[in-house]
Order: structure tokens, then sequence, then C-alpha cells
């Protein structure tokens, strides 16, 4: 049980006090001042409100640099953190580091409001409000599985892109799912319907269809041959902006992809697709028999697409510092991120963009054989 207290004094109304008196009353020998008070009231409400930032948990997410995993090294079992069966691998040498971000969320962690201002004013870390509603549970699962979803996604992503890469076709089923409310393919194109063509040339793989589409400009025709059930149709429908000047038939569409490997990734606790393309440059020094790397150490970030499209992801700045701190002394960054690149780059570390996969293993074998001055940097 507690009783009531008296509130602090306000200094503004004591100063105000003391101002309005002629001849202001000396206080008692051993009685303190009304200045005395009020300072030390107003320390006493300092305290309290430190305190409480102190204790009480608060609804933010605290991100900085977060661990480094070499996609060519093994783990303290001393199992390949990226296990390849099905084909022949090959030692390499150097390392290829995914980087990640370590968030911390007030959803799941006890952090309180001075460790936010802490990461808000350094340089090393980042706060953002919570994205979920806090202390919701059942949201941060979801949040969770999302994450494992598209970390699942990307490793396939990546070995078929450095298969294709290396000239390996994977065949694919693709399937439509659906159209956005904008696309000329509404009423044309149905869900379930199976790709076979475009344009009159046969699909057989993710890239070939990806190719046959980049072959477009927006508003061009294309003609698209599915089959829907046993039939086999062709609608021809134009193509949309994809906002950036490429050209898209704007619809969802789910491949299943026949691919000649089983690849295995011992990493646990990380999420997200920023991985994708150092995976595919793993995938592809184990199975090339050349030493791309030459001993040189390389880390980066980016998304990968079946196609080989290296995508942008956030958090750039932290993920390049904490290569520097796994040791690596150069870095590959999308081309896309390239704007929060600049002003950023630790010193020591050399950062090159890349647009696609072809661009980033070009990179990491300029890097071993000690020619880069003609890569394109951010």
């Amino acid at each position: 049980m507690t009783t009531p207290s008296t509130p602090p004094l306000d200094p503004s109304l004591a100063y105000a006090d003391a101002a309005e008196q002629a001849t202001p009353e000396k206080p008692m020998p051993g009685q303190p001042s009304r200045r005395s008070a009020v300072m030390s009231a107003a320390g006493l409400a300092t305290s309290i409100l430190i305190a409480v930032l102190t204790v009480l948990p608060s609804p933010f997410a605290i991100g900085g640099p977060g661990p480094t995993f070499d996609t060519l090294g093994v783990d303290a079992d001393g199992a390949p953190l990226v296990e390849i069966q099905g084909a022949p691998t090959y030692d390499a040498s150097g390392e290829l580091r995914l980087t990640t971000v370590s968030v911390s969320r007030g959803g799941s962690n006890m952090f309180t409001m001075g460790s936010v201002l802490a990461g808000y004013f350094s340089p090393h870390r980042y706060v953002v409000p919570e994205e979920y509603v806090f202390g919701d549970p059942d949201q941060e699962e979801l949040v969770d599985e999302q994450a494992q979803q598209d970390w699942i996604t990307s490793q396939e992503s990546a070995t078929v892109s450095a298969l294709e890469e290396l000239g390996v076709p994977v065949p694919a089923s693709i399937r439509v799912v659906g159209a956005q409310d904008d696309s000329n393919a509404n009423g044309k194109l149905e869900a379930d319907d199976v790709l076979v063509a475009i344009d009159g040339t046969e699909i057989e793989t993710y890239k070939q269809m990806s190719d046959a589409v980049h072959a477009h400009q927006p508003g061009d025709m294309i003609d698209v041959t599915v089959m829907r059930g046993t039939e086999e149709l062709t609608e021809s429908f134009a193509m949309l902006d994809a906002g950036d000047g490429t050209a898209v038939m704007g619809i969802w569409i789910d491949p299943t992809f026949d691919i000649p490997i089983d690849v295995t990734v011992q990493i646990d606790k990380v999420g997200g697709p920023s991985a994708g393309m150092m995976f595919s440059l793993g995938i592809m020094d184990k199975l090339t028999e050349k030493d791309e790397l030459s001993g040189e150490h390389v880390a980066g970030t980016g998304t990968i697409a079946a196609d080989g499209d290296v995508g942008p992801i956030g958090g750039i700045q932290f993920k390049m510092e904490g290569a520097v701190d796994a040791g690596a002394q150069y870095f590959l960054a999308p081309i896309e991120n390239c704007d929060d690149v600049r002003g950023h780059v630790p010193q020591g570390l050399s950062v090159f963009s890349v647009d696609n996969l072809d661009d980033a293993y070009a990179a990491v074998e300029s890097i071993g054989a000690g020619t880069t001055s003609e890569l394109p940097t951010c």
C-alpha cells in the first residue's frame, strides 16, 4: 500500500515566487534554502524519470551489424555451411560471406527507453517503431514465419540462378496464380494456367520466360500460350510498365523447379531473402574447379531471382560494418542500394555494385585476379 506524496515544485514557479519577494526570508540555521529545496526536487524528478526509462519496456526495434557467414566455410562440427549433393564439388580458397542485420524487438526483448535513446544516437545502430502490435505474440510469429519462408525461397532461387549461370538449364513448370487489377491479362489468363510458350517459342525454364518478357517494351503485345486443363490456347495482350521502364505481363506466377542437385544450408537463426546472391556465388564457386577467389575475403548482400536478377535490401550500412568486423576487404552491393552505400563505406572496404548474378560472378573473378580497377562502384 502506498500513500500520496506531495508533487515536486515546479522550478519556474519557484523562481517566480522568489522574484516577487522584496526581502526574501533567510533560512533558519540548518534549514535548506528555497533554492536548495527546488534543486533537490528537480534532481529527484529527474532521477525518477531516469528510473522509469530504465525499467519500462519500449515498443521499438533496435538493429545493428549482425553476424556474417562464409558460404564456403564449415560449422563448429566441420560440416559445410552450404552442402551440395548430386554433382562434383571443389575446394575453394578465400571467403564469400553473407551479411546480416541483428534486430532486437521490444515485443520479445525487455530493453528499455534508455536503450532506445542510446541506439538512436549511435551511428552503429538504428531504431524504428515495432512493425507489429506490441505484445502480440501471434503477430510476431507471423513475421518470423514470413522471414523463414523468404529464407527458404532465396535458397531455391540461388540454386536455380547459379546453375543457369553455369550453363545448366533447370526445367520449370510455371503456373499462373492470378493477375494484377490493371493487367491486360485479366479475362485472358486464369489461375492454374501453365505457361508453355511466349511469342511462339517454347518455354522450358524460368530464365527462358524471363528473357522472353524482357525482350519487350511496355505497351508491346505479347502472345502467351498456356495449358488450361487438357486444352492449349494462346492469348495476346499489351504489356505493362513495371515503373522503371521495363515491361511486365502483370501476372503472379508460381514456378516449380526440377533441380538436378540437392543444396542444404546449415545456418540457423537467419531469415529473409537478402542472402540469395551470396548463396548463388557460393554454389557457383563450389561447382567450378577454378579457384575464383585466390584467397581473397569477399562479403556482400542482395536478393536473387531465379533469372539471376539481384535486388536491393535494407540495412546495408550495418552489413558493410559487419563485413569489416569479419575481416572482409571487398563488398558486393546491389546497384539499387548505391544511394544507401555512398557516405557510409567503412575504412578499408572496397565496394562494387552489381545488377545481376553475371555481374557478381565477374566481380569475384576480378577480385581474385587482382584486376578490380574496371569494376563499377557506387
